[in-house]
């Protein structure tokens, strides 16, 4: 895999991939091989045209589920694999904000693995029975399975990438207390209450 991303280069001393980011997870993953492997087999069993989940109904899930997670490393990587599978240009901008756009962005199906994926990662797994009831309706049960599956592991992706601050996840927490001027008054509530 190594090969295949970085070349003959060595990754830490020069970072950097194909398709832009630092490549950080992979060199930190690859500091407990197992799980390199378990992770990287994972990518195959997702991508394995033996899969009854369609590609454009996987990646539409795995954007929301990384933006839903707050993973820019995710939501960002998932655009670009979105867009290979298949998913139009105008679904993958409406994705951030899928639930008020345009009746014609998705369908319906589209609408109910957007709330799904939504339910996984929001939700902790509380899915409406309506959200369920229309995956049923034109899903099998193995692709649901296979959809549930891609989502919660993403969802790991997710954490641990905003965990270890890897790729475009290296960010500073940006919700901080911003301090009062010297000469300002620390009692917010005795201001505003016209105390």
């Amino acid at each position: 895999m190594y090969q295949r991303l970085f070349g003959d280069r060595d990754p830490v001393a020069e970072p950097g991939t194909a398709t832009g980011t630092p490549g950080n997870w992979w060199t930190v993953f690859a500091q407990t091989p197992a799980l390199l492997d378990h992770m990287v087999a994972g990518f195959g069993l997702f991508n394995s045209p033996d899969r009854e989940l369609s590609p454009v109904l996987r990646e539409l899930a795995l954007t929301r589920a990384g933006f839903a997670a707050q993973s820019q490393f995710v939501f960002s990587q998932h655009c670009k694999a979105a867009r290979a599978a298949g998913v139009r240009e105008d679904q993958i901008a409406a994705i951030p904000a899928w639930a008020s756009a345009a009746a014609d962005v998705f369908t319906t199906l589209e609408r109910a693995v957007l709330a799904y994926a939504d339910d996984l990662v929001l939700g902790g797994g509380r899915v409406p029975d309506g959200t369920f009831g229309v995956l049923a309706a034109e899903l099998s049960e193995v692709a649901i399975i296979e959809l549930t599956y891609a989502v919660a592991s993403y969802r790991l992706h997710a954490t641990m990438c905003r965990a270890l601050r890897l790729e475009y996840d290296d960010v500073d927490e940006r919700i901080v207390e911003i301090a009062a001027p010297s000469k300002g008054s620390d009692d917010v509530m005795g201001t505003i209450s016209m105390r």
